[in-house]
């Protein structure tokens, strides 16, 4: 089982972690919702599990520009 990271906004790919057991507690996902958790974690069909976050590129893009906050996607 892989763990992949992809940014939510952009789609860019930022990391994978190769284990085949890791905890929730290490990874954060404990302290997620029902609803963060259906919104930010899936699995593919090999039982890998993907992550959406936010990479860097489009975290300073909403810092200078708040009013993208409410849009699915931002163009880099």
């Amino acid at each position: 089982m892989a763990i992949h990271y992809h940014c939510r906004h952009c789609g860019h790919t930022m990391g994978t972690i190769e284990q085949s057991t890791l905890e929730t507690e290490r990874l954060g996902l404990h302290k997620l919702n029902g609803e963060e958790r259906l919104d930010m974690v899936s699995y593919d069909t090999e039982g890998n599990m993907h992550i959406k976050s936010i990479c860097e590129d489009c975290q300073e893009s909403l810092e200078r520009n708040p009013d993208f906050h409410g849009q699915d996607y931002l163009i880099q």
